[in-house]
């Protein structure tokens, strides 16, 4: 579970990097002038917008583009961190609730500088589901934390 965990963070981290292509792609699937976007136009639209938006600071201010790589790092460098609990979970059972926390705390981050920012809710929701999705493994991971730590105690 943790080693999916790590993974996944890893793999959402690396997706920082190309955003621009990324968009691209996205709108050539779901854009304008797509089944996806006839059916779902504020969606496609949304979509065009923001492509449109990292073409512009590409041309403009490619150093913004940064930010995002310092994002993708600090994915990469999270899931590093979870080595330790994956070597010696009992031991190292901080950093699993130090990843439960940052789970939670997603959901106010997401919500509160979304709607600062002008995000759609259902964009703000999308941002939730990674801090939905990845509590769940991490739940299990501590349950079974817990469960390793009972026996050890008992031996």
């Amino acid at each position: 579970m943790l080693a999916f965990f790590m993974l996944a963070l890893v793999i959402s981290g690396i997706t920082a990097f190309p955003l621009k292509s990324e968009l691209h792609l996205l709108n050539q699937f779901f854009g304008q002038g797509t089944a996806f976007g006839e059916k779902f136009s504020d969606a496609a639209n949304y979509l065009k917008y923001i492509q449109e938006g990292l073409d512009k600071n590409a041309a403009q201010f490619p150093f913004m583009s940064y930010g995002t790589d310092w994002l993708a790092f600090a994915h990469i460098v999270i899931a590093i961190a979870f080595i330790g609990p994956f070597r010696d979970p009992v031991r190292n059972i901080w950093v699993t609730q130090f990843g439960m926390i940052c789970c939670i705390l997603v959901f106010p981050l997401a919500m509160i500088c979304g709607t600062i920012r002008g995000i759609p809710m259902a964009w703000q929701l999308i941002d939730c589901s990674f801090g939905f999705f990845g509590l769940f493994p991490l739940l299990l991971v501590y349950k079974w934390t817990k469960e390793l730590e009972a026996v050890g105690n008992r031996q």
